[in-house]
């Protein structure tokens, strides 16, 4: 239980020491055939206490449009644009490849290209940024020097909302990037675009102005609250906690466990998502996180 009160719902982000699973595309909405000559095990995978709370990795196309409840995100896709694939599960890193869009076989132009929006949770991100525009200029520091930038990270206005935008080309390879981030419910929305024709890619940066976001999203904001939970990093410290329950992992117990947890106005546990964990785990962390 925690010394105070809390005012509106919020997100408690908390890392359990305790694998995360990385999927193969694969097409979108084709069947996967199994492998012959192997044991198949199953890995790490996302939980939720509750299916009406909505999740990150829930999201989809219908009548052409990318629609997530969790992030309040609405994409219309660029018109000859198609999903190509679907993404793999959440990392352990928090990290979600939200839709890949490519070419529909009638799109007419001199180059093709592709449209990748990922989301990553900057709780659990492995660079210590505090914002999407944070995290795009952690990049554009890191970039390998086989990349040349075309233009450096800086604020934009798409659909009424900031977004922070860096370009950048590979002269071998002879593609362009445009990267256009901004930040919801404490998760930075990239969109990436890659394609040989610069024409194009401004074309594909022009679809992001129909795009619909929560009012609070921004390159430097971004955090919730409102009409969902605000997110609060690392809040069940000493000065907070009055008694402390942890789970009891039999095996499996040194892979990093990033959960979330939503917490009512009444300082109850809401609702329990583990984003990467063992069956095991993720019910011995639920049970844990409830008390």
């Amino acid at each position: 239980m925690f010394r105070r009160a809390i005012l509106q719902p919020i997100f408690l982000f908390v890392a359990v020491s305790a694998a995360a699973q990385s999927g193969d595309f694969a097409p979108a909405g084709e069947p996967q055939k199994l492998p012959v000559g192997v044991i198949l095990i199953k890995g790490a995978e996302a939980s939720a206490s509750d299916h009406s709370t909505p999740l990150p990795e829930e999201g989809g196309v219908a009548q052409n449009v990318y629609r997530n409840r969790y992030l309040g995100l609405s994409y219309p896709l660029p018109s000859g644009w198609s999903e190509a694939f679907k993404g793999p599960p959440p990392s352990d890193r928090g990290n979600y490849v939200l839709v890949e869009l490519t070419p529909s076989p009638s799109f007419k132009g001199p180059a093709k290209g592709t449209v990748l929006v990922s989301a990553q949770d900057m709780f659990f991100a492995l660079t210590p940024a505090g914002n999407a525009m944070e995290m795009v200029k952690l990049n554009r520091e890191h970039l390998p020097e086989y990349y040349a930038v075309e233009r450096p990270p800086s604020e934009v206005t798409i659909a009424g909302r900031s977004f922070a935008r860096f370009d950048y080309k590979s002269d071998v390879a002879e593609l362009h990037w445009v990267v256009l981030a901004t930040q919801v419910r404490c998760h930075a929305v990239q969109f990436i675009f890659i394609s040989r024709d610069t024409k194009l890619l401004e074309t594909l940066v022009d679809s992001v102005n129909a795009i619909a976001l929560p009012d609070d999203a921004g390159a430097t904001s971004g955090k919730g609250g409102g009409a969902a939970p605000l997110c609060i990093a690392d809040y069940a410290v000493a000065s907070n906690v009055l008694t402390k329950v942890d789970p009891v992992l039999a095996d499996r117990k040194y892979n990093p466990i990033p959960v979330r947890v939503i917490i009512d106005k009444n300082g109850r546990v809401r609702h329990v998502h583990v984003i990467s964990a063992f069956p095991e785990q993720a019910r011995s962390i639920a049970d844990a996180l409830r008390q």
